[in-house]
């Protein structure tokens, strides 16, 4: 538990914009930031971040929220975890006991493995640096590789002992579970046998975008062996290989500042380009390029450069996700090293400045490059060549954009000598064969899907626009609540003091009290329920409270309310919603929502008193006529307050 000063501190130390600048890169418009949802796939911008605020929103899904929500759903993090992770993030400290066995077993599964890895991160660097085994073979090992200290614990670097259970016995006598041991990958259990995955092995940390420690890389330090010369964790809760990238966390401030990311194979090639001074650099670490992969590098730069190495396997990786690319419409140059080298190799024998000219000098767009190589595999075989065209024109048809496609189209015509025509009629074939494809997909999952039953149950015809003026009781409280309004007092015969001062939010809060009522969304209903209590406490209420709030639904709805991302009343149509108008026009308003809710609520029960008299064929003959008699009187309510809509105009 977090006590409520350091959560104080922690929130008045958020910089939102540096947050979330660590996932998405932001550029400054007026006086918010905008960039491309991290969220859902776009291609124009509609992320946006307040700073003034401290929130976000994306007007493109819908998404929003405050820094602490942002880190729970990009990271998949618990609130707690969040807080924790902004508070390492601004030096604040929080006093936590060292976790029993039970207190590792109250946490929930993925608080636990994450707390486990790193535990195992530390356990590893410190077997490097301190044990005798891990100075003798892994720190050498890293030290023939050209790598200084300063690196090694950059990247959390370390070693794993070659006696079988090592880190198995550590991890145990500490009070981490087996569970947790064998969940991430680290322990292998066979019968009553328990041992370590990674040992006798150099270990390489991969890492969150926000910098945990989630899975671990290893390679074999002996020589004599058929064992695998390196060894990755299992997919787990916390890892999914197919959507990390090695060594994003420490690249991404530079990808955004260069406007560019170079992509590798492995981890070597990534720690020894990033000593170099080459540090806008990640690894697909051995596995091909995923579309999960490719917009994670989009988040931050729409420029890719993929550095392989010369051989013909390097040709052959450097191909393999090119169609990902060009689907999510980035710029892709292929560089490949000279033949014998790799990025490790040339970035050790040349430094950062001869690696920067040489990818400027050598970088090819994945046309030329394609178009180039298989040529040349083709030679004059006729048959071969018509695989290239199919090949190549199959890869400009993914393109998005119409336009980009047209360029390309045009060169590789040139390049192949063919005429654009007959290229231009095979792509509109093939995009054209897709389409149909995937509408047939399409269709097919809206005919399988049903909506959850607790979206059955609480949406009805009426309630869009019950839940608006709702919204709209709730932006009034919280952007005039503290405005103090006179209204006519009948505790006083004196004329000339016949007025009293109640603040909006009094008046409101009191008037819904007086008629019993609360709102039917279940959202709303919380928020309404914490602003009268505020009022029963004497305290304003308070939007940097809701926007701060534990519970990310309320923090998304205040934020959506905030930025008026909902359909408004007839009511807003005639007044300008700005901060500062007339008191008078302020209270006529006031009536006037608070008037409209109760019309909005009165048909809803009406609504509900109906579908009853519908469903319930066994209601007694009496019964029935007290349901109509109810519905006679609410109809006569909601005329009275229709005609108070009608006669009352606000200016």
């Amino acid at each position: 538990m977090i006590d409520q000063l350091t959560l104080d501190r922690i929130y008045n130390s958020i910089d939102i914009v540096d947050v979330i600048g660590d996932y998405v890169s932001l550029k400054r418009r007026g006086a918010n930031y905008l960039g491309l949802c991290p969220f859902h796939n776009e291609k124009t911008p509609s992320f946006t971040v307040s700073a003034s605020k401290g929130i976000y929103k994306c007007f493109g899904c819908g998404k929003g929220g405050n820094a602490v929500n942002f880190l729970m759903e990009q990271e998949g993090l618990s609130f707690p975890e969040a807080l924790k992770n902004l508070a390492k993030r601004y030096n604040i400290e929080i006093e936590e006991k060292e976790p029993s066995p039970e207190d590792i077993k109250m946490r929930d599964q993925r608080e636990s493995m994450l707390i486990l890895t790193q535990f195992a991160a530390e356990w590893y660097t410190k077997q490097l640096f301190d044990s005798d085994e891990g100075k003798r073979i892994g720190l050498s090992y890293f030290k023939e590789r050209g790598f200084t200290e300063n690196t090694i614990r950059k990247y959390e670097l370390g070693y794993s002992p070659a006696k079988r259970d090592a880190f198995t016995n550590a991890a145990l006598k500490k009070g981490y579970k087996i569970e947790f041991l064998t969940e991430t990958g680290l322990t292998i259990v066979k019968e009553d046998r328990k041992f370590d995955r990674f040992a006798e092995r150099v270990m390489f940390p991969i890492h969150s975008l926000s910098g945990q420690v989630i899975a671990f890389g290893g390679r074999i330090m002996r020589k004599d062996t058929k064992m695998a010369k390196y060894l990755n964790s299992p997919e787990s809760e916390i890892y999914h290989k197919s959507r990390v990238l090695y060594g994003i966390y420490q690249a991404r401030k530079e990808i955004t500042r260069r406007n560019q990311c170079i992509l590798v194979e492995g981890y070597t090639d990534v720690i020894s380009l990033s000593q170099s001074g080459v540090e806008n650099v990640v690894a697909s670490s051995g596995t091909s390029l995923t579309p999960e992969q490719v917009k994670l590098i989009k988040r931050f730069t729409p420029n890719l450069v993929i550095l392989y190495d010369g051989d013909p396997a390097g040709i052959k990786a450097s191909m393999r996700g090119i169609d990902i690319v060009l689907e999510e419409e980035m710029n892709v140059k292929i560089c490949l090293l000279p033949e014998g080298e790799d990025p490790d190799s040339f970035a050790r024998a040349n430094g950062a400045q001869a690696v920067k000219d040489y990818i400027e000098s050598n970088a090819t767009d994945f046309i030329r490059f394609k178009t180039g190589v298989l040529l040349k595999e083709a030679g004059n075989d006729p048959v071969k060549k018509a695989g290239i065209v199919s090949d190549i024109v199959k890869s400009i048809s993914i393109i998005p954009d119409g336009i980009t496609r047209s360029v390309y189209l045009k060169e590789t015509a040139g390049m192949l000598d063919m005429q654009e025509k007959v290229l231009y009629d095979e792509i509109k074939k093939i995009r054209k064969k897709r389409f149909f494809k995937e509408k047939d997909k399409q269709q097919s999952r809206q005919e399988n899907t049903t909506p959850a039953p607790n979206e059955r149950n609480l949406i009805s015809p009426n309630e869009p626009t019950l839940h608006q003026a709702e919204r709209e009781l709730i932006w009034l409280l919280l952007e005039h609540g503290e405005t103090e309004l006179a209204i006519d007092s009948l505790e006083t015969l004196d004329e000339e003091d016949n007025q009293q001062m109640i603040s909006v939010a009094d008046f409101v809060l009191e008037d819904l009290s007086q008629d019993g009522l609360t709102f039917a969304h279940p959202v709303h209903h919380k928020i309404l329920d914490e602003m009268m209590n505020f009022q029963v406490k004497g305290y304003a209420v308070n939007e940097k409270y809701f926007l701060n709030h534990e519970d990310s639904e309320i923090v998304k709805t205040i934020v959506d309310i905030t930025s008026r991302n909902y359909e408004l009343s007839k009511i807003w149509e005639i007044r300008a919603p700005e901060k500062n108008f007339e008191e008078s026009n302020l209270t006529r308003l006031i009536e006037r929502l608070l008037v409209e809710y109760k019309l909005q609520r009165i048909k809803e029960m009406m609504r509900e008193h109906m579908e009853k008299l519908k469903q319930n064929q066994s209601l007694s003959t009496e019964e029935r006529t007290e349901i109509i008699q109810e519905i006679s009187r609410l109809s006569k309510v909601k005329t009275q307050l229709a005609a108070i809509l009608d006669n009352r105009v606000i200016f």
